[in-house]
């Protein structure tokens, strides 16, 4: 994944603190999704300044990133998310845990060729979406 200075084309130093605005342009996404977000998962934590301002770090940007990429573009629920961010189990290649939860109870692996199938029908329709 790039790092989370990639996504700012401005001129500041990629160490800067971002503004909510400034997060959400380079991510695509709403303020009050982000705003969301910090209410559900608990170790999103930006530096809030007077007037309740939000200042975002690297740190909280790239962790903004792989939130995005759970819930989004692998198909985790927000609490599933919650979950694979604490044990750290948020790598790329990590598995939604309701696929994990029919594994454990079932024994069986799902299909790979279906999943693979449906993960590149999830990556067309988030690029149709840009």
């Amino acid at each position: 994944m790039s790092g989370a200075g990639d996504l700012f084309d401005d001129n500041k130093d990629n160490a800067a603190f971002r503004t909510i605005g400034e997060v959400a342009n380079a991510l695509g996404i709403k303020p009050h999704v982000l705003r969301y977000w910090e209410e559900q998962f608990p170790m999103l934590k930006p530096v809030k300044r007077s007037g309740q301002r939000r200042y975002y770090r690297p740190e909280d940007v790239a962790l903004l990133q792989t939130i995005d990429r759970l819930l989004n573009r692998e198909g985790f629920t927000i609490k599933g998310a919650v979950r694979a961010l604490r044990s750290g189990q948020a790598g790329e290649d990590a598995t939604p845990v309701g696929a994990a939860a029919v594994e454990a109870k079932t024994g069986n692996a799902p299909n790979a060729e279906l999943a693979a199938k449906l993960r590149a029908i999830r990556g067309r329709l988030a690029e149709a979406l840009v």
